[in-house]
């Protein structure tokens, strides 16, 4: 029987991989960061931590609910999958922003929170997480509660680093023509992401 160290070890090798890996909320955050900025990108960054949070204690406390009603879980990944298409569709469909209109396409708190409750990759993630690593710091919901605390320690390095990155790929492509490629690029890998969910 595999001890509590051994538990600990286990289930951080699989959340830092899931949280790193592309998904939904990395894509997302590398898209939002070539076209606002690494600053510009905090307030959806902290709507997906709050929610993510959020979805992770909602799941501890249902996960035979959940486990039970796989239909419902399977038409909310087809919603999640549809939801990420449109946002990589006005990601992709974007031009090169001035400064007062980018204000008004940035994608804010409340974006960030949706995201979470129609993202797939979160929801196998956290049904996951706490069926085989539920009792790592004990079997009640005070436990579940510090393994989604465990979890927003790597998910928002996770998010801010592809933020960084989406920033970085801002700088280079700094003329219009190439930041409307950048658009079209990071669109369609938000998009390919939509097609993942949908189809996995």
């Amino acid at each position: 029987m595999i001890g509590m160290d051994g538990l600990l070890i286990a289930t951080l090798v699989f959340i830092i991989p899931m949280c790193f890996s592309p998904g939904p909320n990395n894509v997302l955050c590398a898209a939002h960061g070539s076209q606002h900025g690494f600053k510009g990108t905090l307030t959806l960054i902290s709507g997906m931590a709050v929610g993510w949070s959020v979805l992770g204690l909602f799941v501890g406390g249902a996960t035979v609910f959940i486990e039970d009603n796989q239909e419902f879980f399977e038409i909310l990944t087809y919603i999640g999958a549809a939801y990420i298409a449109y946002l990589s569709y006005k990601i992709a469909t974007s031009d090169p922003l001035d400064n007062g209109s980018q204000e008004n396409e940035r994608l804010g708190f409340s974006t960030g929170v949706a995201i979470q409750f129609v993202n797939g990759k979160a929801w196998i993630h956290f049904l996951v997480l706490m069926t085989t690593f539920g009792t790592v710091f004990g079997s009640g919901f005070v436990g579940k509660a510090l393994l989604v605390l465990l979890n927003v320690m790597f998910g928002l390095p996770a998010v801010m680093s592809w933020a960084a990155f989406g920033t970085a790929l801002r700088r280079a492509f700094s003329t219009p023509t190439s930041a409307v490629a950048l658009n079209r690029l990071m669109g369609t890998s938000l998009f390919a992401v939509a097609i993942w969910i949908a189809f996995q």
